[in-house]
């Protein structure tokens, strides 16, 4: 009787794992990171769209065009430094990995304006 007992015990374990298993499984899958494409356009003093919102873990595209002069897309917190000349626009990827809100600027001094640059990426 007490085998018995025992030999339920485990069957109904094993089988509370396998569906834990699973639903862990499946949760992860829907959970897998979503890839975001941005064409952000750089121009006398400003960045066109200035803000990026993503989720934490999406991996992110940005494709960096400037009209004008030479621009950089620069992200300190990710390590993003991307120079882009007039018609050689640069596409790079990243995943964004950690939440919080983070500035974009142009690093570039030919021009006082490129200062003024600024734009954000918010990771939610």
């Amino acid at each position: 009787m007490a085998t018995r007992r025992m030999a339920l015990a485990w069957i109904a374990l094993i089988g509370g794992s396998a569906i834990l298993w699973a639903a862990t499984r499946s949760f992860a899958q829907e959970q897998a990171p979503t890839r975001r494409d941005f064409t952000i356009t750089a121009r006398k003093y400003a960045f066109s769209p200035n803000r990026i919102e993503v989720r934490q873990g999406d991996i992110v595209r940005i494709t960096l065009q400037t009209e004008d002069i030479a621009h950089s897309f620069t992200i300190d917190e990710y390590r993003i430094a991307k120079r882009a000349a007039p018609g050689q626009p640069v596409t790079f990827e990243f995943r964004a990995d950690q939440p919080g809100t983070f500035r974009i600027y142009c690093n570039l001094k030919q021009d006082d304006g490129c200062k003024d640059m600024v734009g954000e990426l918010i990771v939610r």
